[in-house]
């Protein structure tokens, strides 16, 4: 793996984990209206924010794949 290539993996692996941390405290706020810590609306709108997360990291794992893909593709016809 040539330098290029760890780094642009570098940014999808950062830019996959915002989404990822949302998830997580978006899943405590659920967690904590369950135990009726936060009113019942507050979890709805952390499960929007979950669904909304999910899509934002497969999509920024989809462009990765991607984009790997095109730079093996354009490797090997070298």
């Amino acid at each position: 793996m040539t330098d290029d290539e760890f780094s642009k993996i570098s940014v999808f692996v950062h830019d996959a984990r915002k989404p990822l941390n949302r998830i997580s405290m978006q899943a405590e706020l659920v967690k904590m209206a369950l135990n009726g810590d936060i009113p019942a609306q507050k979890a709805a709108e952390a499960l929007d924010k979950i669904i909304a997360s999910a899509k934002d990291c497969s999509n920024t794992l989809a462009e990765m794949t991607t984009q790997m893909s095109a730079s093996n593709s354009d490797s090997s016809d070298d």
